[in-house]
């Protein structure tokens, strides 16, 4: 299989070409692999979005890429690597991935809203990768839907980014259209 590409430059990009590229990116068959649990990764993911290795930060992107295109949710909530041949826990403080940028097109029901992950994955919002807003006793937490049972954390500035949007529409509650869906941008 060969490595991952490096992440693009979403201000370069037309919505079009991005949900392009987000519908061409081919992942492996995680969920179809059921080989037996080999233990812990010695891995974890921090609320930042850091990936870390016993401890450390793994500083190289492609990497982190690498095991992103293995990581699966299993039913119970719990995180693991999984390969054909075996299955690994991974901790997950919040979500395993963090939107970094946002790029809006178009206005009301016609916008459509992309997002780059930290991992360099491309993600349009709408019926199948929905915006949710979880309050928290911090404040609102809020998340995409980027595939199976993992989200992505909507990193603060681009929330602000989307409230933005969302307050110039002047809906009651505030909230955005992307690729038909609406998603109100408060605390279900």
């Amino acid at each position: 299989m060969p490595g991952p590409m490096p992440p693009p430059d979403l201000a370069g990009l037309s919505l079009a070409e991005i949900a392009r590229l987000a519908e061409e990116r081919r992942l492996p068959p995680v969920a179809q692999w059921q080989p037996a649990h080999c233990g812990h990764s010695g891995m974890a993911i921090a609320a930042d979005g850091t990936w870390f290795h016993e401890g450390s930060p793994i500083g190289r992107p492609a990497m982190v890429r690498l095991f992103s295109t293995i990581l699966r949710r299993e039913p119970e909530g719990g995180y693991v690597l999984v390969t054909p041949v075996e299955k690994l826990d991974i901790d997950v403080a919040d979500a395993p991935f963090l939107a970094v940028e946002l790029k809006s097109e178009g206005e009301g029901a016609a916008r459509r809203l992309a997002f780059r992950l930290n991992t360099g994955d491309l993600v349009v919002a709408g019926p199948d990768h929905r915006l949710r807003v979880e309050e928290r006793q911090d404040g609102p937490h809020p998340y995409l839907h980027v595939r199976d049972r993992l989200d992505a954390l909507v990193a603060r500035p681009v929330y602000y980014e989307l409230a933005a949007l969302a307050l110039a529409e002047g809906g009651e509650p505030p909230a955005l259209w992307s690729d038909g869906a609406c998603f109100p941008l408060v605390p279900a």
